[in-house]
């Protein structure tokens, strides 16, 4: 059969295999990011029906996926917003890089994997989804919640945390001096700190700049924008996430309003084919020797991560609620921390299947906790407070268990 009519057929049937997959999620009330992953394993090397002529272009198209989901995140806040998030959020940032790199660095020195491995695993168990964590928030309707700018705020010093971090690691593994490794370090701080400078100075003029009243025009400028500044920022060491993200603050008022409705069925396809190359990168073979390792890590960061949105949203203001939301939401790993394995691989082979096995068991855990941090973290609290009530002690009262609207502001 022909290559190209082999590559048709394959690509059909994994869209058609996702628009079955998603309509099987929505039946159950479910997110459908963990059932596209476990697609992806069975189509995977290794896997059940490995895929032979789509590999590269479903690998472009999951870049094309997380850079559209971060544009689409950052198309819902305004400058002032974001600068008012990261002014009031950095004490949280700190907390988060603290209670969640340190259980990976522990874990890299207790596996003899010397300083160069930690700081690598330090990075795995550190940073969040941003791909998998819009999504969520998408497909549960929370984009308005209250507790939503708490978790941007996280997730893009997270982001930009990055831009010091991979610079950083690269050097360590080359093994780069110091001179060389501070000059890519702060090329890599100043492209993020220009970038982030034009899209809060001069988004009003970058809007004018795309505005269009042709929507094949906008979606084709936006687009082309979009792709050159997160190319760019990538070539220079800085997240093409991150590069994405300050395209989508940059935009405002009415184009940015076209361009949400122009690029969410865009965004849903590309965000889908990311989720499953995430998984067509796994060798299912990889994952049992390491599993247990990576499932008590996994276990370990699952808690950091919900007491690091717990505390980010408490300091804002909100209910226990919101509280438990943010928590949850900020669970999920993924591109990131496979970026990180990937790159420390060389230099500690034994890195890669644990950060594999470790990241698809919380991209897999991700959204179930979004949706199930709440109610069951609200049952303890609650039989907490019972307890306290049947022993004599002070019942939790007041704002440890307020009742809380839908969008987590306290009723």
């Amino acid at each position: 059969m022909h290559e190209t009519t082999t590559m048709l057929i394959e690509l059909g049937a994994v869209v058609f295999g996702l628009g079955i997959v998603g309509r099987l999620a929505g039946r159950l009330g479910l997110s459908p990011i963990p059932l596209y992953l476990i697609g992806g394993l069975a189509f995977g090397s290794g896997g059940l029906l490995p895929l032979t002529t789509t590999e590269g272009f479903i690998e472009i198209g999951a870049e094309i996926g997380v850079i559209l989901l971060l544009l689409m995140l950052g198309l819902e806040y305004s400058p002032a917003e974001l600068v008012d998030s990261l002014k009031t959020q950095y004490p949280s940032g700190i907390v988060d890089f603290v209670l969640n790199a340190t259980p990976g660095a522990v874990a890299g020195l207790l596996l003899g994997w010397g300083p160069v491995g930690a700081t690598a695993l330090a990075g795995v168990t550190y940073i969040s989804s941003s791909g998998v964590i819009a999504k969520v928030l998408t497909d549960l309707g929370r984009l308005g919640n209250r507790e939503t700018p708490v978790i941007l705020g996280i997730l893009v010093i997270e982001d930009l945390t990055m831009a010091a971090y991979l610079p950083l690691l690269t050097a360590m593994l080359a093994g780069v001096g110091l001179a060389g490794g501070s000059l890519t370090l702060l090329i890599a701080l100043g492209t993020a700190a220009t970038a982030l400078y034009v899209a809060l100075r001069h988004g009003r003029f970058i809007s004018k700049a795309v505005s269009s009243d042709n929507p094949e025009m906008l979606l084709l400028v936006v687009l082309g924008l979009t792709l050159l500044v997160a190319g760019f920022a990538q070539q220079l060491k800085v997240s093409a996430a991150v590069g994405a993200f300050l395209v989508g603050i940059a935009l405002s008022g009415e184009v940015a309003h076209n361009t949400r409705q122009l690029f969410t069925p865009l965004r849903d396809l590309f965000a889908a084919v990311f989720f499953v190359f995430f998984g067509l990168s796994t060798v299912p073979g990889d994952i049992p020797p390491v599993l247990v390792p990576a499932l008590l890590l996994a276990v370990v960061t699952t808690i950091t991560k919900i007491a690091t949105g717990w505390y980010a949203a408490k300091r804002a203001g909100i209910g226990p609620r919101g509280r438990l939301r943010a928590g949850g939401a900020l669970v999920a790993r993924g591109e990131f921390s496979i970026v990180i394995a990937g790159l420390a691989s060389g230099v500690e082979p034994r890195i890669a299947p644990i950060a594999t096995a470790y990241v698809l068991i919380l991209v897999i855990v991700g959204p179930f906790a979004t949706r199930w941090a709440q109610p069951v973290g609200m049952k303890v609290l609650e039989w907490r407070a019972g307890r306290r009530a049947a022993t004599g002690a002070n019942p939790v009262t007041g704002p440890a268990l307020e009742a809380t609207d839908p969008q987590g502001a306290p009723s």
